[in-house]
């Protein structure tokens, strides 16, 4: 088993992370808010760090998911980072929704400092996370993925990488142009019904069983009745 960090436990690093320590390894994590990270080794055991770089010495494999580009270059760059204590030969896998130039930024500081970096986006939101069925999409060297695939596994269904550094951000955001246009269509088709006084939860019962059926509709449909958009 791996000495593993996880950094950032948000809506889906919390329930990644507890995939990981359930698999066996020793899971260390940080967390900007500490007493998230305290409640989360209490349930599952490991321990905790209240910084990104006392978190990540001495791991052989180091995850983050975090908010965006900003937050992604505090916790590895910033003066408490994690690339400052990341040892030699380890993997950093970043599962942060970001840029293809953050991660080619940090794919080049990585090797810098003598460990490897892997930009690993996930799609399937926050039940995926829960149920450990998520889709990696993995930009980086295909050496530092055959060192992390098995700690990959523990919250995936599936990953597959798709070129070098920046190539896991690119497919995440072709497969978010891809969503926009099912949301937007799905959208349109609520509002259609409902105009027209239909009972929507009964035609999305039958319409979701033919050609029209998607896992937005299937995942989104109720949130969107109720004209309700505050999820993760």
């Amino acid at each position: 088993m791996a000495k593993v960090t996880f950094l950032g436990l948000g809506v889906m690093g919390y329930p990644m992370a507890r995939h990981i320590a359930k698999a066996g390894h020793e899971v260390t994590v940080y967390n900007r808010t500490t007493a998230k990270a305290e409640k989360w080794v209490k349930e599952f055991g490991g321990k905790f760090a209240k910084t990104p770089k006392e978190a990540s010495k001495d791991s052989d494999f180091v995850f983050c998911c975090v908010g965006n580009d900003n937050d992604l270059k505090e916790v590895t760059l910033g003066s408490e980072g994690a690339f400052h204590s990341v040892k030699k030969g380890a993997v950093f896998i970043d599962n942060t929704t970001a840029s293809a130039k953050i991660a080619r930024e940090l794919f080049k500081a990585a090797k810098e400092k003598g460990f490897g970096f892997l930009d690993a986006p996930v799609s399937g939101g926050q039940a995926g996370a829960e149920n450990g069925q998520l889709t990696v999409m993995i930009g980086g060297e295909n050496k530092d993925f055959e060192k992390a695939q098995d700690v990959i596994k523990c919250y995936s269904k599936k990953m597959k990488v798709l070129g070098p550094a920046g190539s896991g951000q690119l497919a995440k955001m072709v497969n978010q142009i891809c969503i926009v246009g099912l949301v937007q269509g799905l959208s349109e088709g609520i509002r259609f019904g409902q105009n027209a006084g239909l009972n929507m939860e009964d035609v999305i019962e039958v319409i979701s069983k033919g050609a029209a059926q998607s896992w937005q509709m299937e995942n989104r449909y109720k949130t969107m009745i109720q004209d309700k958009f505050d999820f993760g």
